[in-house]
């Protein structure tokens, strides 16, 4: 029986989510995937479709949204960027948890299609540690990072969409938290009766 989840997790720019779900993957390789997006952008060398993207070309994903395939999509600059229901679908259905890495609009856009999906939200420390791993990079002048703090405040005031959330201030500690919401929802009740339906069933009823 099928027991694999869906996940969304979402967080501002600078909160390492990338970094984390990289290494979660590293160690849960057999039973946790990522959901390649569709994207109309152009292919850059070096990349392989289906691999960082499946690229479509905009005409073939307007017809993707009008058949609506996509569990969320969203316009980002110039580009189009979505989720097909199929392709996670068919993750679901070789048994491995799908986590797709989203912001929060695109998380509420996949839970409204499918409920049962789990939202984790990471967020840093604090904002001022936010903005310091910002400037860190060095790649950003201020009216960049500033723009990015605008964005990753209001990425981090829908936190409360989520059902949990991970503090990333130390980063083992975020991805053993990352890694136990994960495998935690492998053993809920109805997950278990689903894997171990013969043990369940030959159960005695309750009895007074």
């Amino acid at each position: 029986m099928n027991t694999a989840c869906l996940f969304t997790i979402s967080a501002p720019s600078g909160a390492g989510k990338t970094s984390l779900v990289k290494s979660l993957l590293q160690k849960r390789a057999e039973s946790v995937t990522v959901c390649v997006s569709h994207s109309t952008r152009a292919i850059r060398p070096g990349e392989v479709d289906g691999e960082a993207y499946h690229f479509v070309s905009p005409q073939q994903f307007d017809t993707m949204v009008e058949n609506d395939e996509f569990l969320e999509h969203a316009q980002v600059f110039d580009n189009y960027y979505g989720t097909a229901r199929a392709s996670v679908e068919s993750l679901l259905a070789s048994g491995k948890h799908v986590i797709l890495e989203i912001d929060w609009q695109g998380a509420r856009q996949v839970k409204a299609k499918m409920p049962e999906t789990i939202g984790i939200f990471i967020l840093p420390p604090s904002r001022e540690e936010l903005e310091q791993r910002l400037r860190d990079r060095g790649t950003d002048d201020e009216s960049v990072i500033a723009r990015r703090m605008r964005d990753a405040e209001r990425e981090m005031s829908h936190y409360h969409d989520a059902e949990y959330l991970v503090i990333n201030d130390d980063f083992e500690q975020a991805l053993f938290d990352l890694d136990a919401i994960i495998h935690t929802q492998g053993l809920t009740l109805a997950r278990q009766r689903l894997k171990n339906r013969a043990l369940i069933e030959s159960i005695p009823a309750e009895s007074d």
